[in-house]
């Protein structure tokens, strides 16, 4: 007897992704745009201008309980003390091995009550672990996720773009902060963070004012962009992503993400990564740059001296910096910037050299 396959789900976005004839495919669970005009394209359209993405399929928790933050704090290992209402933070749920189970983002929305947005993927992973983890006589979750659109407005124009449509003052929002807005005469929230590297805003709200907000947005010149071009840009950005660059295997220490280990308390993981700190680590995601044109893809052999020491977990060719670009695990000492490695691709092996991340800066101008 075989397990039936769930159907893919739809963000309430998706008839205007079929309109527009965007590339569809499965991700995490969920039919989406994987392109509409062509990823380098929807991809340059954010460095230079803005650019709009539909990631409604994010996991989305609306939380309410007495001392929220101190409830979350066991789960977390990232200081959630100092959070004010408006403030946000990333952070991680870890396992009892200090494996990353998914990264996340806390709003805090007021001592009692916030959001959390989580990876697609383990949304399902997530609120069982919440649940499992805290007193439900204490906690009060409700899973929005199919409930609320989330739009993502990226790119040097946003703000700019997005003002005229919303009441309020968003110069007054700094980067991880959010505020309820009234936006196009309706209720909605607005996080000025975003997965790209560029100043933006990502947006919640009815399904309804999420639809009017995409045909608004689209009316005045915004491109629709899809996971393609999501991908190319955090990749620049050096930013991870859960299932490929970090997952349950991959601790925050070798991940690079050491800053997030704010935490005065205990936590999940705590122990496991006080061990790893006396043992030091085994391997370490660093930035790599092909010297060459060719591609370093998901998986492929890491080489030192003809030797596999590790594994590619991300790869593209970098539209804005016209070189090819990889995320990995190797060693480290062989992490230190300059290292010349080599990459198999298609059975032969090509140079690469350990690079400072993240490989994009945004312009200080912008």
């Amino acid at each position: 007897m075989t397990n039936a396959i769930a159907p893919l789900k739809h963000t309430p976005l998706f008839d205007l992704h079929q309109q527009a004839q965007a590339r569809l495919a499965g991700f995490g669970g969920w039919k989406m745009p994987i392109q509409y005009s062509g990823i380098t394209a929807e991809h340059q359209a954010v460095r230079q201008q803005a650019g709009m993405f539909d990631i409604s399929h994010m996991g989305k928790f609306a939380l309410k309980g007495q001392n929220l933050a101190a409830q979350l704090q066991s789960l977390v290992p990232s200081d959630l003390s100092r959070l004010s209402a408006g403030a946000a933070k990333y952070t991680l749920f870890l396992n009892q091995q200090a494996g990353i189970l998914d990264d996340l983002i806390f709003y805090c929305q007021g001592q009692d009550q916030g959001i959390l947005i989580v990876n697609a993927a383990t949304t399902d992973k997530d609120r069982d672990w919440l649940l499992k983890h805290l007193d439900p006589s204490q906690l009060e979750l409700t899973d929005i996720s199919q409930a609320q659109t989330l739009i993502a407005l990226q790119g040097l124009k946003a703000a700019e773009i997005l003002q005229p449509l919303v009441e309020d003052d968003l110069t007054s929002l700094r980067p991880y902060h959010h505020a309820p807005v009234t936006l196009l005469g309706q209720t909605a929230w607005i996080a000025r963070t975003g997965y790209t590297g560029e100043d933006g805003f990502e947006i919640m709200s009815n399904p309804a004012l999420g639809l009017e907000l995409w045909q608004t947005l689209q009316d005045r010149g915004v491109m629709p962009c899809g996971l393609g071009a999501r991908d190319t840009l955090r990749l620049e950005a050096a930013m991870g992503l859960y299932g490929q660059d970090i997952d349950e295997t991959t601790t925050p220490l070798e991940a690079g993400l050491g800053w997030v280990l704010t935490a005065k308390t205990d936590f999940v993981g705590a122990a496991a990564l006080v061990q790893q700190k006396q043992q030091g680590i085994k391997r370490k995601l660093v930035g790599l740059e092909m010297q060459g044109r060719h591609i370093a893809r998901h998986d492929y052999p890491i080489l030192d001296g003809g030797h596999p020491i590790g594994i590619v977990t991300s790869g593209t060719l970098s539209p804005t910096l016209g070189k090819a670009i990889a995320l990995g695990y190797v060693p480290p000492h062989l992490a230190e910037i300059g290292q010349e490695l080599a990459i198999t691709i298609r059975g032969q092996a090509y140079p690469a050299k350990v690079v400072q991340r993240p490989f994009y800066h945004r312009p200080k101008s912008s």
